[in-house]
């Protein structure tokens, strides 16, 4: 591994992984973790010129144009905990966006070194969204994974458990179809430039972990 910056862009589909294992390999890296959700609740709630114009777009239903999305992500790459470099995680999200971030990182003296795509097949994830249930006061649980002491009710309080409408299967498998419908060229885009590397999604989390920690080996 060199000395420069290290710039990694993780991709997968909704139940893939993909933020927990950006948090984990960010933390084993010694890189800083950008996921844009984050980005755009910390302009907003530290009302920054960036997030008073994203807002300005959002408080009447609209979305926000890449080039705010872009420069809220140079200025996070600016800021001095970024010098070793960043996973990113939800940008970009199409080719036009990669472009914009390859320009940035030429100004940084950066540029993408992998992208890892973390695959996992749609009924696998429809299984893994799908399976959470939500306690009124908030307590996560899973089918299969985290069920509760008795069957759809909390452990605590013993009250019903919900699920919530983006949780159902028919919405979840929609999700998923919509995520690969946008990614896909991201995916080509990628691929093309001799970047993307493929990781089974389907193994434990410490498997998943392993497989990126040597990707990282091989390919930085």
């Amino acid at each position: 591994m060199n000395e420069r910056a290290i710039y990694i862009v993780m991709l997968g589909p909704p139940g893939a992984g993909k933020g927990t294992q950006a948090k984990i390999i960010a933390r084993e890296l010694g890189l800083i973790h950008v996921s844009t959700g984050d980005l755009f609740r910390e302009n907003l709630s530290k009302e920054t010129e960036l997030g008073k114009l994203a807002a300005s777009y959002m408080n009447k239903g609209e979305l926000v144009p890449d080039d705010v999305t872009i420069a809220m992500v140079e200025e996070r790459l600016r800021r001095e905990d970024s010098a070793r470099g960043a996973i990113l995680d939800g940008f970009p999200r199409t080719p036009v966006q990669a472009k914009a971030f390859e320009a940035i990182l030429g100004r940084l003296g950066g540029k993408v070194d992998l992208v890892p795509f973390i695959s996992v097949p749609t009924e696998t994830l429809v299984e893994r969204l799908s399976g959470r249930w939500m306690s009124k006061a908030g307590r996560v649980y899973h089918a299969l994974h985290n069920p509760p002491k008795v069957k759809w009710l909390d452990d605590v309080d013993g009250t019903e458990l919900y699920q919530r409408e983006d949780d159902k299967p028919g919405t979840v498998a929609h999700r998923i179809d919509v995520y690969f419908q946008q990614t896909s060229p991201l995916i080509d885009y990628y691929q093309q430039a001799g970047t993307l590397v493929e990781i089974d999604g389907t193994q434990k989390i410490e498997a998943v972990t392993e497989d990126l920690l040597k990707a990282v080996r091989d390919h930085v």
